[in-house]
């Protein structure tokens, strides 16, 4: 059968107007490039400021504890690897964790929302100091000393990192000395080699948040195991066939608190000697009007105040002056401890380091307590920078560590 007739003609006028407006608008450049409402038009909405987003100041976990400030760090990592920049500051403290506490937050901490940052303290370790210092040195980020009498960061323990002296720091039976710190544990290394030349340090560094170190140390078999793997690591530097820790400290800033808090729950706790809390020890509100503290949460940091009041063991704590929203502050907690020893602090005026500014003490057996002014980052890294004294003062003299060697 033939085609029609019609369907071979040329085309008409019709079909070339067609042909030439599809072609106009092949290369018309897209309506949204013509016009930026239009190009935004399928986009996700901005962000709302930083007054909007913002958590209310009790907002909390279910015990009521606030959630973690998380000021950032020069890119500190998780575990307790080494850094030479500043510490993992959470600026205005860390909030207490309740005994669980949320996993460490993923991502760079340099995108934590302006919310969040803009909260009391929470300034990022990059910025300069809201004031000037003495010394013109910013807390949380200090000359390095160097390493004194000891080696470099060893991956040897289970969790974290330890430094041992090159040589000597064991008695002739294998005894050795150990600080476990948590929490921005470069930036103690650096007071921690001042003063200090025998007893090891672990450093352990696990997130931002003390829910983070609480939910890590929950089962005793963790800080077992830690302690197992420090002495098999000493054991193995210094070619001795049998060693153990002779005297234990454990030791927080900021939000390292909750691992100490989960450890001296557990048996393994009975064998810490010294407790350090550098602007560390923070607690939920039982009633936030009435400023009125979950207790339990920090019960066993009581009973150790209690145990060093009465010499048999040692413990040292300072505050900083800084409110965190919702959630009692270092100095609050500090207050309360004191009155369950019966005591109150009196009044000091001394400059300390790394402009810190004393404003109060108390001291009983070998417990000790030291209050400053203070409520910024900078204020609250400088807390780090009392272990060299707390290490020479008191320490030293009490353990009597072996000393190291290069």
């Amino acid at each position: 059968m033939k085609t029609p007739l019609q369907a071979r003609r040329p085309p008409g006028r019709w079909a070339l107007l067609s042909l030439l407006a599809a072609t106009w608008w092949l290369a018309a450049p897209p309506a949204a490039a013509q016009d930026p409402a239009a190009a935004n038009a399928g986009a996700p909405p901005e962000p709302p400021p930083a007054a909007q987003t913002a958590p209310p100041a009790g907002a909390a976990q279910e015990d009521g504890a606030a959630q973690d400030d998380g000021a950032p760090q020069d890119g500190a990592p998780q575990d307790g690897a080494p850094q030479d920049g500043a510490p993992a500051a959470d600026g205005a403290g860390a909030p207490p964790s309740g005994g669980g506490g949320a996993a460490p937050e993923s991502g760079p901490r340099a995108d934590r929302s302006p919310a969040r940052r803009d909260r009391p303290g929470a300034t990022s370790s990059r910025a300069t100091p809201s004031k000037k210092r003495r010394g013109d040195i910013n807390p949380c980020m200090t000359p390095d000393p160097g390493w004194g009498v000891y080696d470099r960061w060893s991956r040897a323990p289970s969790i974290g990192q330890m430094i041992m002296p090159h040589k000597g720091g064991v008695t002739k039976r294998g005894g050795f000395d150990v600080i476990i710190h948590f929490h921005g544990h470069e930036a103690l290394r650096k007071e921690f080699v001042k003063t200090a030349d025998g007893a090891v340090l672990v450093g352990i560094d696990l997130g931002i948040g003390s829910g983070a170190y609480s939910s890590a140390f929950s089962a005793p078999y963790v800080f077992e195991n830690l302690l197992d793997s420090i002495e098999r690591a000493v054991a193995k530097k210094t070619g001795k066939k049998k060693v153990y820790i002779r005297k234990l400290g454990l030791s927080a800033w900021s939000a390292g608190y909750g691992a100490i808090e989960q450890i001296l729950r557990q048996p393994a706790g009975k064998r810490v000697d010294a407790l350090v809390l550098l602007d560390s020890l923070h607690a939920g509100y039982a009633d936030e009007h009435q400023r009125k503290l979950k207790v339990a949460q920090i019960e066993p940091f009581i009973a150790f105040a209690r145990r060093a009041a009465a010499g048999e063991a040692f413990m040292f704590m300072s505050h900083s002056s800084i409110l965190p929203p919702g959630y009692a502050s270092t100095a609050e907690t500090a207050s309360f401890i004191v009155q369950q020893l019966r005591g109150k602090p009196r009044g000091s005026s001394r400059r300390d380091v790394l402009g810190l500014d004393m404003i109060r003490r108390f001291d009983r057996g070998d417990f000790h307590l030291r209050g400053y002014t203070g409520d910024d980052k900078p204020d609250h890294c400088a807390h780090l920078g009392l272990m060299a004294d707390v290490m020479r003062v008191h320490l030293k003299p009490r353990w009597k560590t072996p000393q190291g060697r290069r």
